[in-house]
């Protein structure tokens, strides 16, 4: 196999075969999280561990060791381009409809780098509300289909308000709002995002003021800038969401970014 090319999909750290991916063609029990590579590197390797194991502990009632998982991360990441893009993905290979007990494996995938795209998006709002919204978990049909009926009424992407009218995160995104002088977080039920959570604690150490707070529609015009992210950017400019328009706030992303960009890269 050529480590030159950023495509590698190891499992229990080994190269998979076809048979072994067989059995995940039909899987939805399982959860995952994802991150850029940079130098061999990633930033907030902790919350990306800690993401494994709650998320194990919530699904399956254990968790793979923390050393295990680095170490197959790193059989992955070793011999690689240094800059790639990296899915880690915990499942039981008892598959889904059993409530038998097999243990857990842990697939990795490797591809090309990303950074998304650069914006700005114009959102749909829409009413949905995630299984488990704090775990990110695979088989989620909703966001896919309606990330591609918001793309057929003329927009990029969509938001999801929940059922007392909040915004609570996008399709694959967290949203992330500005007034000005603060960066305003949605208070709902969300999945917490690494790259989320890297942001807020540098905000918090640059003394950037940060609150959480309903944000429903009728809030956006008061509002002076929106922005997604997720494991590929730390911000990408929302100019609007429904029928409302967003002002440009490059402070507001050249804050996010430099918050980000503040955080170390770690090896695992």
């Amino acid at each position: 196999m050529n480590r030159s090319s950023p495509y590698l999909t190891h499992l229990n750290g080994r190269p998979a075969t076809a048979d072994d991916l067989a059995a995940l063609a039909f899987a939805g029990h399982a959860h995952f999280t994802a991150a850029q590579v940079r130098d061999g590197r990633l930033r907030g390797l902790d919350l990306h561990l800690e993401r494994l194991r709650s998320a194990s502990a919530e699904l399956f009632g254990r968790a793979l060791p923390e050393e295990v998982v680095r170490s197959r991360l790193r059989a992955a990441l070793r011999g690689g381009p240094a800059d790639l893009s990296l899915t880690v993905t915990v499942y039981s290979p008892a598959g889904e409809f059993t409530a038998a007990d097999a243990g857990l494996a842990l697939l990795v995938r490797t591809g090309p780098p990303s950074s998304g795209p650069a914006g700005p998006l114009a959102l749909a709002a829409v009413g949905h509300e995630r299984f488990l919204p704090h775990v990110k978990h695979v088989g989620e049909a909703a966001k896919t289909h309606l990330l591609r009926r918001a793309v057929a009424d003329g927009f990029d992407d969509a938001a999801f308000l929940d059922r007392a009218g909040r915004f609570s995160e996008a399709t694959i995104w967290n949203l992330a709002f500005w007034d000005g002088e603060a960066v305003v977080w949605p208070r709902a039920d969300v999945l917490s995002g690494t790259t989320l959570g890297i942001v807020r604690r540098r905000l918090e150490r640059l003394g950037t003021a940060q609150r959480t707070v309903d944000v429903t529609p009728a809030d956006l015009p008061a509002l002076a800038g929106a922005a997604v992210m997720n494991s590929w950017t730390p911000g990408v400019p929302v100019h609007r969401i429904g029928a409302t328009g967003l002002p440009a706030a490059p402070r507001f992303l050249e804050l996010l970014h430099r918050a980000y960009e503040a955080e170390p890269l770690t090896a695992p």
